[in-house]
């Protein structure tokens, strides 16, 4: 009976028995990993942080927040301050490739500005020491209209048309020339500031330096609104990546850096990488707004190698700066060619001047000097004096650069989850131990993340400053496109400095109806900017001076001649020029109207008034 028993309760305890031999293995080798924490004491230590901190033998996990809750060699302090810590080192690769790119679009701004500055100012030596060498003592006495001719022009390089209404400021200095030289080669005459008023007011119909004036009006100003918007447009590049780089300090992206790059040392694996779709998922997340940056971002680098491209050719500021003493002078000599038939306009419209008391008869217009020339310009002579380089080789280093910066936004996460910050497939760290990375890998931008594994991200709150750079971006791209017909637009009002030009100059045609037909007065005055890819046309104008003006002669058209009035105010001419020029910009930027409404409207008032009263 007892027999019995015994093997009743042998047999009862032998499948226990069985169970715990199967699992004292395990156990056996669990113990000596609970242990195992001399590694992540080192490496803890290594950070900086005191390695005393670090627990002897793993703990139990239940009170972390981020890493598995098992056994464990982090203490709540420890993922604190490694949590601390992984933001800094997920940031650090971003901070470098975006310094990289900061950098390298710092330096070619800084090129391209040196260049075009070191240009204007070589230019302005050139003329000077030919001029000086060419007309002598005649020049030196005139020299501050040439050095004031500068000083414009790297002003409205620097402000734009804030600072200098381009076309004015050429008109003024034309008008200039023209009062100047025609005293000069009429020095048996007197010319009180009343009569050379009466002159300068038609410095466009008597043409009398030929079509230099129009010519370098339309070179200059496609060349000078290139230059700096290219170069404002370096400029913003770096700005915009030093305002946008900084990595998401949320929770959510606080939390998965931890996890991703930290939890490996709480589980005693501080060798563990994470996997590429892991650490794609992480940055994606914790760089989803300046994802969206990268569509504008696109569109202004394609702006900007367009701009490049019209650097190049048409508008290269360079082959405009370099030959233009040489203009001038061509512009001086058909003055003096044509001196006796301006004369002869002049004085039939603005009446016979008195001659000068003191005109010795013996003097001749050569003695003024203005009897050289210059040797001729050649257009493939590439000078490098300015910044110790040329344009073609600033602009085809910087396409390079556009290209390779393109995507960089997009891009970004892939450029850091490679080479050692990531691990083969099955060797690597997916988020709770060792092994293959199974989630879906997440699409870049905000939007795409409300479906990311790995990180929090309120897809509602777009990054405000990442919104703001988008915009300035946007409007950057309309003022590339703009300079790219050859147009500046304006920082108030966003119209371009050629809508103000057209509409002044379809509004003087109006005005002039009574000694021009109606059609012909606008028939060149086009609403739209005509593009054209040529440098010796004009372009974007709208309004072709030439076309109208240049068969016309407005002392022969009017039955009477003009003849010279006195000032109603004691202003000098150039206070009463300026003053002129100020009141034409005022009427048209205070009207909300277009240009071509304008026109319209006032054709039809005027086509009314014309019409045979029965």
């Amino acid at each position: 009976m007892q027999g019995s028993r015994g093997v009743a309760v042998i047999s009862t305890l032998a499948p226990l028995a069985l169970v715990l031999l199967a699992l004292l293995p395990p156990l056996a080798r669990a113990e000596p990993k609970a242990q195992s924490c001399s590694e992540v004491k080192a490496a803890y230590g290594s950070k900086g942080f005191a390695a005393n901190d670090v627990p002897s033998q793993g703990l139990s996990g239940v009170q972390l927040k981020v890493c598995p809750q098992g056994l464990t060699c982090c203490t709540l302090e420890m993922e604190e301050k490694l949590s601390q810590r992984s933001h800094s080192d997920l940031k650090a690769p971003v901070d470098q490739l975006s310094s990289n790119i900061h950098a390298m679009f710092t330096e070619r701004h800084r090129h391209f500005d040196q260049f075009f500055r070191e240009l204007l100012i070589n230019a302005e030596r050139s003329l000077n020491d030919m001029f000086v060498r060419t007309y002598g003592q005649m020049y030196m006495k005139n020299a501050e209209l040439f050095g004031n001719f500068f000083r414009e022009l790297n002003r409205y390089y620097v402000s734009g048309s804030a600072a200098v209404n381009l076309d004015a400021m050429l008109a003024d200095f034309w008008a200039d020339l023209l009062e100047r030289m025609f005293r000069l080669v009429n020095v048996q005459y007197e010319f009180p500031d009343e009569y050379m008023e009466c002159v300068s007011r038609h410095t466009e119909q008597l043409r009398p330096f030929g079509d230099v004036p129009r010519k370098l009006r339309l070179q200059l100003t496609r060349a000078f609104v290139a230059a700096r918007t290219f170069t404002r447009g370096l400029e913003l590049l770096p700005e915009a990546v030093g305002k946008v780089s900084a990595v998401s300090t949320s929770p959510g992206c606080a939390r998965a850096s931890m996890k991703m790059l930290y939890c490996p040392y709480c589980s005693g694996q501080v060798a563990l990488r994470p996997c590429q779709n892991y650490c794609l998922n992480v940055l994606r997340g914790c760089l989803a707004n300046q994802a969206d940056l990268d569509s504008e971002w696109n569109n202004f680098l394609d702006a900007m190698l367009s701009l490049a491209e019209r650097l190049e050719g048409p508008f290269n500021f360079e082959s405009v700066m370099d030959p233009i003493d040489v203009k001038i002078s061509d512009a001086i000599m058909n003055m003096q060619e044509n001196s006796i038939q301006v004369s002869q306009k002049v004085f039939q419209g603005c009446g016979q001047p008195k001659p000068a008391r003191e005109f010795r008869s013996t003097r001749s217009i050569k003695e003024g000097g203005f009897t050289g020339r210059f040797r001729p310009y050649s257009p493939d002579a590439r000078p490098t004096t300015a910044a110790g380089t040329s344009l073609d080789r600033l602009v085809t280093d910087v396409k390079k650069k556009l290209k390779q910066a393109k995507k960089f936004w997009s891009t970004l996460p892939d450029m850091v989850c490679t080479g050692d910050w990531v691990a083969p497939v099955d060797e690597c760290w997916n988020g709770t131990a060792k092994s293959r990375y199974e989630s879906v890998l997440t699409g870049s931008g905000l939007a795409n993340q409300v479906s990311n594994p790995e990180v929090e991200v309120d897809i509602t709150k777009p990054d405000v400053l990442i919104r703001r750079q988008i915009a300035a971006l946007r409007d950057m791209t309309s003022r590339l496109k703009a300079a790219h017909s050859g147009n500046d637009i304006t920082v108030e009002t966003g119209k371009t400095e050629r809508e103000y030009s057209r509409s002044d100059c379809c509004l003087r045609r109006i005005l002039s109806l009574l000694s021009s037909p109606v059609l012909t007065a606008l028939s060149s005055c086009s609403p739209f900017p005509e593009e054209d890819g040529s440098s010796g046309g004009e372009s974007g104008s709208g309004c072709q001076l030439p076309s109208c003006d240049e068969d016309r002669d407005i002392f022969f058209s009017t039955p009477t001649p003009l003849k010279p009035q006195k000032p109603t105010k004691p202003h000098t001419k150039e206070e009463k020029r300026k003053e002129e020029n100020g009141k034409a910009r005022a009427n048209v930027a205070v009207s909300p109207v277009s240009p071509s409404s304008t026109v319209l409207a006032l054709a039809g008032v005027a086509a009314v008034l014309l019409v045979p009263q029965r």
